[in-house]
């Protein structure tokens, strides 16, 4: 019998009508013949209730005991959603992360799929059940409770659907995965299918469809994921291996607004100085993106790089011991830039990509601060006011 992960998220699940609604088509599904695996969000807003619940109860809450917390929402989730399951007539059970045989390390409240038992749920599939999985949890090797951060519950479903040996299927709000938001650019087209180098790229750079985490355990079991709308039967966007070769460069375009650039100016001329530097960031924990390093005339350097806005107050923190350091140095932080990425495996095999967008630039007045490239992406930095342009100039000129 055919297996299937199907995931829905907390505005899926936000109501008992809606719950309803996810039932009569995980229902469908398995009236024709496939075992089903659902794996449910918390309802709605209700983590983010819970993490103000939290903060009145303690200003410095053990993360420890927010696990604990947060955890409760996907099991209210899973515990409706089986109730109307057995209520409609059709067999199925609910279980915890734990009780999904899920093992997690790391920190509390970004703990990692270790590895997943599916013994219990293969036994509740062989007996004809639904099974209703919460996402987001699982138990680390002390037996705490643990929650997976941001994206919680794409991993939990793709990481089942590799256990499981079967495709995951990931219901949203969206209809599928486009070239370009269609918030930014109303003509965009849905993509049939894209590889998961490509969506990998794109959601690293800014494309909040999918969390990077999922899609590379996705990658490295070859699960193949639906990405597609909880409301309506559109076929959606699959993410997979290989796709059909359309003869486009580019298949898509990110857009990330929560980003910083910082530049320093009159630093010493000394590998030493920039290493500090960077050393100092890494053991702030702060992701480094786009990095630029020259010389001037005057025989110093200038360094300038990119980082997330949510690092301002730890980037200044590091920065005013630089200036310590090197109090000839000028630092300046830019908020007001937004980083717009092109993406496509078919730049690999396909010339003069960069150049047809430094020409489209060029000719329509946007400068760009800084420039990166990877095998598969370009990205540039920009003033937020050149974002809207930069994008339907781009989408227009490549089809998207």
């Amino acid at each position: 019998m055919n297996r299937v992960v199907m995931k829905f998220g907390g505005s899926s699940v936000a109501t008992i009508e809606k719950m309803k609604a996810v039932a009569a088509r995980v229902i469908r599904r398995h009236e024709s013949g496939e075992s089903v695996v659902v794996v449910v969000s918390a309802m709605g807003k209700t983590t983010n209730q819970l993490l103000e619940l939290a903060a009145q109860a303690s200003r410095n809450p053990s993360k420890r005991e927010i696990d604990l917390l947060l955890s409760t929402g996907e099991q209210v989730s899973v515990s409706l959603l089986t109730l109307i399951f057995n209520d409609l007539g059709y067999p199925a059970i609910g279980l915890t992360g734990q009780q999904a045989g899920i093992k997690t390390i790391g920190l509390h409240t970004k703990n990692k799929i270790d590895d997943i038992d599916p013994t219990k749920i293969l036994k509740h599939l062989d007996d004809g059940k639904i099974v209703v999985v919460a996402g987001f949890q699982g138990i680390n090797e002390e037996g705490d409770i643990t929650t997976l951060g941001r994206g919680g519950s794409d991993t939990t479903a793709v990481a089942l659907a590799a256990k499981l040996s079967c495709n995951a299927e990931i219901y949203t709000d969206v209809s599928g995965i486009y070239g370009v938001d269609p918030r930014l650019y109303p003509q965009a087209s849905q993509l049939a299918a894209i590889t998961y180098e490509e969506m990998k790229e794109m959601a690293f750079l800014g494309a909040k469809v999918m969390e990077p985490r999922s899609i590379e355990i996705g990658h490295r079991f070859n699960v193949n994921i639906l990405v597609a709308s909880a409301h309506t039967d559109e076929p959606g966007t699959w993410i997979k291996e290989h796709v059909p070769m359309e003869h486009k460069s580019i298949t898509g375009i990110s857009v990330s607004e929560n980003v910083i650039l910082v530049s320093l100016h009159h630093l010493p001329p000394k590998a030493k100085v920039i290493a500090d530097l960077f050393v100092k960031l890494a053991q702030n924990e702060i992701n480094v993106d786009i990095i630029s390093q020259n010389m001037t005339p005057d025989g110093t350097m200038d360094v300038a790089f990119t980082a997330s806005m949510d690092d301002m107050a730890t980037v200044h923190a590091v920065l005013d011991s630089i200036q310590l350091t090197h109090p000839q140095s000028q630092i300046v932080i830019d908020p007001d830039i937004v980083k717009v990425s092109v993406v496509g495996s078919g730049m690999r095999t396909q010339s003069g990509v960069a150049a047809k967008l430094f020409e489209l630039f060029s000719q329509n007045d946007i400068d760009f601060k800084l420039v990166t490239t990877s095998e598969i992406s370009i990205s540039y930095t920009m003033d937020k006011s050149l974002k809207t342009k930069a994008v339907a100039l781009i989408a227009g000129t490549f089809n998207l």
